[in-house]
């Protein structure tokens, strides 16, 4: 179960309208990572009067708060997530554009090494594998 988004976007100082509390619901039942206008028709549910441009504004303001994270796919344009999910990685599939989490315990401990390695230690990271399916 993923926590409260809503109750974090207080923590942070920042007023939950009535649109953000649409949007962060949305965000928080969502089984994929949406892009602006989906979140928008899906939003548009529970708030008609909720504009795309207001979307737009207020992902910027969940974002900039660490309560949503944006992907920046090199495949086209950005997808939304809540940012309270464990760290996970993502396969994108450029025939469908279906966007896939995992989570390899191999390729974390490889980062971690190839960053001692260098003499860093890791604060972050996002890894996408753009991949076709086999024939």
């Amino acid at each position: 179960m993923k926590s409260d988004p809503t109750q974090a976007l207080r923590d942070t100082g920042v007023r939950v309208t009535r649109q953000r509390e649409a949007l962060l619901k949305v965000l928080t039942q969502a089984d994929d990572h949406p892009d602006a206008a989906e979140l928008h028709r899906r939003a548009r549910t529970l708030d008609d009067s909720l504009s795309l441009a207001t979307v737009y504004r207020t992902l910027s303001v969940l974002e900039r708060e660490g309560v949503v994270l944006r992907l920046a796919l090199e495949n086209g344009g950005a997808r939304y997530e809540v940012a309270d999910a464990p760290h996970h990685d993502h396969i994108v599939d450029l025939d469908t554009g279906l966007i896939t989490e995992f989570r390899s315990e191999k390729i974390e401990q490889l980062q971690r090494e190839i960053a001692a390695e260098l003499g860093y230690d890791i604060i972050h990271h996002r890894m996408e594998l753009y991949c076709r399916k086999k024939p």
